[in-house]
């Protein structure tokens, strides 16, 4: 089955949705969306799954809504979703630099294919701390002897190849319930991809990697950070705040039910204070046979703008921290739900001082039969159909290899990157190895 023709389907489990994207690639190389579903996410707290069986539901729900969708735009098509590529988050998410070296064979020898594959394989046995599991090996940039700054050592000569790897880990116990979660909803992971790595890709030009871009990825429990410099990521960082925490202290800022603080904070909230006047008020119904309740505008951009003001700085620690503060020459790019603040890319650049926009992913998407998948709030889960699509080209030019041993090589390097692959080649059983979180 070509590109063009295969269905994949994005699944995003995150802390309040769960979204599962269908779409084709059409032939200008855009992503159709044929079909979304979403459900409400009631066991996921901060990206992670706490809950299995609400989770499952939830899952279910989203599915089913995806299939319903397709058949209201065309009723010949039935689709049968077996596989979904997963998105993963959440504050377990940790990330570190490492420097790994092989020794290769003669000197007058050219680096191949599988001198590269056989270091980052080395490097995926690198010792973690109790209960952490490597979700992604990403090399940077390597060394040849002592040729240092090479993107692409193939074909090169040397004795020893080098290269620095930003290492991506998570909790191995929050994947497995991902994995569980999945498994009981009766489909199979196809991959499972870290969530701003997949926003990314949806969100961010080539080219804005290469001059230097902080993605910033607000999500409902967590706010997802990744930097790019010279079309490489070198840092990412999980910020434990998202939109939920403006939702929360709108509430107790406000003195309103929490339902009523969503809504003020989507339909009234600005991250900048002052541009809102001092005369606008919102009425809102109060308790039973109490009088509506009046809400300052301001005060109410006060309060998320206090909140807004933190995460950002906590943003720019990060900058900070990876060394790339004057580098990032084409600044921040936000995307997410907590993207949709209106004033929040003015407030970004007053923070960081760095150019601000806000992503969506509409280069990436073609026609369309949802037009809200435009949104930022769906970046992650367009990003995952992409990633898919990805991995489906790799492994169809994978199919146009004669040579058997190649062929194996070739596909050995696909499955040492997936973390399916490797947990899986032992079986399902340790999926159900303990006790289910089921915990509220």
């Amino acid at each position: 089955m070509s590109a063009e023709s295969k269905v994949i389907v994005g699944l995003d489990i995150g802390t309040t949705k769960v979204c599962a994207i269908v779409g084709r690639r059409n032939e200008h190389g855009k992503i159709e969306v044929l079909a979304m579903g979403k459900a409400e996410s009631l066991g996921v707290i901060r990206g992670e799954v706490r809950n299995i069986e609400k989770t499952v539901r939830a899952i279910n729900e989203a599915v089913e809504k995806a299939r319903q969708s397709l058949l209201r735009v065309n009723e010949n098509m039935k689709l049968e979703i077996h596989s979904v590529h997963v998105g993963i988050a959440g504050q377990h998410i940790k990330s570190l630099q490492h420097r790994n070296s092989i020794s290769l064979g003669k000197a007058d020898e050219e680096i191949k294919k599988e001198d590269v594959a056989r270091l980052i394989e080395d490097t995926y046995k690198l010792a973690l701390a109790p209960g952490d599991e490597i979700i992604h090996v990403l090399p940077q940039e390597y060394t040849v002897d002592d040729i240092g700054d090479v993107y692409d050592p193939i074909g090169m000569t040397g004795v020893r190849l080098t290269s620095n790897f930003h290492i991506i880990t998570g909790n191995v116990d929050a994947i497995k319930n991902i994995y569980k979660s999945v498994d009981r909803a009766g489909l199979e992971v196809a991959d499972l991809i870290l969530e701003p790595l997949s926003s990314a890709d949806a969100v961010l030009t080539s080219e804005e990697m290469e001059a230097g871009v902080c993605l910033v990825d607000i999500g409902g429990g967590t706010t997802d950070v990744a930097i790019f410099k010279n079309g490489i990521i070198r840092h990412t960082a999980v910020i434990p705040f998202g939109g939920n925490i403006i939702t929360k202290d709108v509430e107790e800022g406000c003195n309103v039910l929490k339902n009523q603080a969503e809504a003020l904070k989507v339909k009234f909230g600005s991250a900048l204070a002052e541009e809102n006047k001092e005369n606008e008020i919102v009425c809102i119904p109060s308790f039973h046979g109490r009088p509506p309740k009046e809400v300052s505008v301001k005060n109410l951009a006060m309060v998320i703008q206090a909140r807004v003001e933190e995460i950002f700085e906590t943003v720019l620690y990060e900058i900070k921290s990876s060394g790339l503060e004057k580098k990032l020459n084409a600044g921040i790019v936000i995307t997410g739900g907590g993207s949709q603040l209106k004033h929040l890319d003015k407030l970004v650049e007053f923070v960081t001082s760095l150019d601000t926009r806000i992503g969506y992913a509409n280069e990436h998407i073609g026609k369309t039969a949802v037009d809200e998948i435009k949104s930022p709030i769906y970046a992650t889960g367009v990003g995952l159909v992409l990633k898919g699509f990805k991995g489906l080209e790799e492994r169809e030019k994978i199919n146009h290899i004669t040579d058997a041993k190649e062929k194996k090589q070739a596909e050995d390097e696909i499955n040492k990157r997936s973390l399916l692959s490797r947990w899986f080649d032992k079986g399902k059983k340790w999926l159900y190895d303990d006790e289910d979180l089921n915990d509220f």
